[in-house]
């Protein structure tokens, strides 16, 4: 056993800075006993690597601030090209990376700590490019970068403060033409998503093993036409996770009961974790102020009305909806990879998705949708293969 006080204020997380947790006991439970367990640890603060390429931004954001009446900081890190300090003119292309769920920005550290990414990113053959890492941390859990009814303008507080604050600042374009985003599985998800509600203001999205991008297929749940997250309609539990050999590993009961646990509140939807986001994001704010959950903590009865309240989040849902107007802006800028064996289900609705973007016309569709057989959860992720086909793009585009 092991025993966790979070008694941080400030994340979501419980693994946030400052939190304290005993280290790990074995117990017998095999008669009554008393058992004393020390909180002798803490977790500490994670620190930016230090690095001349590398930059930390903690940016007031003034509509955050407003709208939870108290001052809101949002952090994000930059990973700046290797040619950058020969020169104090000249403009560059800027990537937005975001990370899977709950990636902080610290994880910067990860490839300044990669000696192949970063012997080939100072080399001759590596783009001039920046790399901007965006910070998950929300109120709720991940704040996907997007506006929502319980964590706030977190969307427009990143296009209209954070973007503009940092291309000022480190010579980025300051164009759609050279502004990017990437990312996976959490990340993935809001790469495209951003891309699809600003369309002017991104050139292009690098989207690996998203997060459901049709809600008719959330893992593997119909949020529309189910009665229960935790039981198909056959009674049997509905799976979270698989492995590579295709055998259920965790079951969606089992997932939100552990949500449930290290919830204040005892329920999911103020768990800091992954439907405990889901719920900030695309639902409603309840009477108590909390998130109003998508279907009961304890029995997995679908609410129906918050179905509906979610629906507007629902990526292949809004493509269809607004495709005339929206889909010439995004000619030429969708890039989706997906494993075919996702340890989410998550291919499920990438493949609905892709079948949406195949029926297209008036324009026919020229998103490009790869799966591949047996690949598991961002397999294939690779920020070096992502920056390269960056670089292609703006070459052709030349």
């Amino acid at each position: 056993v092991q025993l966790l006080w979070d008694q941080d204020q400030l994340e979501s997380s419980i693994n946030a800075p400052g939190n304290i947790y005993s280290k790990e006991l074995n117990i017998v439970l095999d008669k009554p006993l008393e058992v004393i367990i020390s909180l002798s640890e803490i977790i500490g603060q994670t620190e930016i690597v230090q690095h001349s390429l590398v930059r930390e931004i903690n940016f007031k954001s003034d509509t955050l601030s407003k709208w939870w009446g108290k001052e809101m900081i949002v952090n994000a890190s930059v990973l700046l090209p290797g040619r950058y300090s020969e020169s104090r003119i000249g403009t560059y292309p800027i990537c937005y990376y975001i990370g899977g769920y709950g990636g902080r920005y610290t994880r910067i550290n990860n490839l300044i700590n990669d000696k192949d990414f970063m012997d080939w990113w100072l080399s001759d053959e590596a783009p001039q490019i920046i790399l901007v890492f965006l910070d998950g941390a929300g109120p709720f859990g991940d704040s996907y970068q997007m506006d929502s009814e319980n964590n706030g303008p977190f969307g427009y507080n990143l296009i209209h403060e954070l973007i503009p604050y940092i291309e000022l600042k480190y010579r980025g374009g300051n164009s759609p033409g050279t502004r990017f985003t990437y990312g996976c599985s959490t990340g993935g998800w809001v790469s495209l998503a951003l891309q699809l509600l600003y369309p002017d203001v991104f050139n292009g999205c690098f989207s690996y093993s998203p997060d459901p991008v049709d809600f008719q297929h959330l893992l593997m749940t119909n949020i529309y036409k189910d009665k229960n997250a935790f039981v198909n309609e056959y009674g049997y539990q509905q799976p979270v996770r698989r492995l590579s050999n295709g055998k259920p590993q965790i079951s969606m009961k089992d997932w939100i009961q552990f949500e449930n646990i290290i919830s204040p509140s005892n329920t999911y939807v103020h768990s800091g974790y992954q439907f405990g986001a889901y719920s900030a994001i695309f639902g409603p704010v309840g009477k108590n102020g909390l998130p109003v959950p998508l279907f009961d903590p304890f029995t997995g009865k679908i609410d129906q009305e918050v179905a509906e309240s979610w629906a507007k989040y629902d990526l292949k849902l809004y493509c269809e909806k607004n495709w005339e107007e929206l889909g010439p802006k995004i000619q030429g800028k969708i890039y989706i990879w997906m494993g075919d064996m996702d340890s989410y289900y998550l291919n499920f609705a990438t493949r609905a998705f892709d079948q949406f973007l195949k029926s297209t016309e008036n324009p026919k569709s020229d998103a490009i949708v790869e799966f591949s057989p047996m690949d598991l959860h961002c397999s294939r992720f690779s920020h070096r293969t992502i920056l390269e086909k960056v670089e292609a793009k703006l070459k052709e585009e030349k």
